[in-house]
């Protein structure tokens, strides 16, 4: 019998973890506010998915956000948002990356979701997008785009999110039947949309939107391409090449300005990201690194150096730093767009290394020309507000990329 026996009893399973148990393994209150209407779902998970639902609860907590609504409500409240790519990753909420600098979140019930509660729910980031693109979708039918005196087409809608209609082509595509399509998104409740012929109005309405009230989106100028949006890839000797750089460069701009304030002071002074128009009328990057601290520089075009004392130093290709062996960057832990951090600060000597865009001198007249008062300690702003003529331009065997060689500096852009 004992030997049969071995075919026909069951092993000992291991229990399923209570609920009690897993809430107080970590450190939760099982009397927690709005715990309740899930406390029913719990008892359906298997081990690990119960271990999985505790973990997000935890997460939950730890970022400060409420519990989800029951799904039975939320799941007839909801609607996809569009915000900066940099936003998305600052908040810490569920958000998947849409085109380039823009991110997709969901709203529920007016609030953006966190990613706990999707496990909370048990449902998948798939359903609930499909779900809320759904609703967006029933939400702007019947709502033609209005046609704007200039010629181009905006979006208006009632809950004051446009910008989300980015989202749905079917309800724009076929207002230029047999053209290119154009979108720009600078403020959430601002959707605009141009053919190629009137591209330069197109421009007029992003600059009305961006300088108006409202969460900015983008200046960023967006072209349909078999379906699908990408940033207009607009070449010179193109008249919109050169502004759709700068309204690029703008975006960069205001990521690296908002992260600003966010950077441990003890890490280091952050460098501040500007734009300089060179005399060929093309945009370049700017950041300003100063002796005596360390910086932390964005991913520029060009670095301006500055002595502790003030002095101008000159200004150099960014990438040509690798060149001074003696200067290591390291990454900044830290959302949105790259940062390295260095302690040390190039010597005279080690500045000739690198590729010059403006001499010494030239930077002096530059900063000059921007503040004609004495100004014995130069700023960052001032450095920014104008530029003169007569810089270095890059070597042909430059690593400067092509695009860039070449250029002098010219009137500075007010951007």
């Amino acid at each position: 019998m004992a030997f049969f026996s071995r075919f026909f009893s069951s092993p000992d399973r291991t229990p399923l973890p209570s609920l009690d148990e897993v809430l107080a393994s970590r450190g939760i209150p099982a009397d927690t506010p709005g715990l309740e209407p899930f406390k029913g779902e719990f008892l359906h998970l298997k081990g690990e998915e119960r271990s999985h639902w505790a973990d997000a609860l935890a997460a939950n907590i730890a970022g400060g956000w409420p519990l989800p609504p029951d799904w039975l409500d939320a799941q007839y409240d909801l609607q996809p948002e569009v915000v900066p790519l940099w936003m998305a990753e600052r908040d810490g909420l569920y958000y998947r990356p849409h085109i380039e600098g823009l991110a997709v979140r969901i709203l529920v019930c007016g609030q953006v979701m966190p990613a706990p509660w999707l496990v909370l729910w048990g449902l998948s980031a798939e359903d609930v997008t499909e779900r809320a693109m759904d609703q967006l979708r029933e939400k702007s039918k019947g709502k033609p785009f209005k046609r704007l005196p200039s010629g181009i087409y905006k979006g208006e809608f009632e809950d004051g999110r446009a910008a989300a209609r980015i989202l749905l082509p079917e309800l724009w595509e076929g207002l230029f039947t047999g053209q290119n399509t154009f979108v720009a998104v600078p403020t959430e409740a601002c959707l605009l949309l141009a053919p190629q012929v009137i591209l330069p109005k197109l421009l007029e309405g992003i600059a009305a939107g961006l300088a108006g009230p409202g969460r900015r989106i983008a200046g960023t100028i967006y072209q349909q391409v078999e379906h699908h949006l990408l940033p207009a890839n607009l070449q010179d000797p193109h008249p919109i090449a050169q502004p759709q750089r700068e309204l690029r460069q703008g975006d960069l701009a205001e990521a690296y300005r908002a992260q600003e304030p966010h950077l441990p002071a003890t890490l280091g002074v952050p460098a501040p990201m500007g734009l300089l128009r060179t005399q060929q009328g093309r945009s370049v990057s700017l950041a300003t690194w100063q002796e005596g601290a360390p910086a932390l520089l964005p991913e520029t075009d060009l670095i301006a150096f500055i002595a502790a004392s003030g002095k101008p130093l000159g200004i150099y290709f960014r990438q040509t730093l690798p060149r001074i062996s003696s200067l290591h960057g390291t990454a900044v832990d830290i959302w949105g767009p790259r940062r390295l951090r260095y302690e040390g600060f190039p010597t005279p000597l080690e500045l000739e290394r690198l590729e010059c865009f403006a001499t010494g001198e030239q930077m002096a007249s530059l900063i000059k020309g921007a503040n004609p008062g004495p100004a014995p300690r130069q700023s960052t702003a001032a450095l920014a507000s104008q530029a003169n003529p007569g810089a270095l331009s890059a070597q042909a065997s430059s690593p400067v990329p092509a695009h860039l060689r070449g250029l002098s500096l010219g009137v500075q852009n007010d951007n």
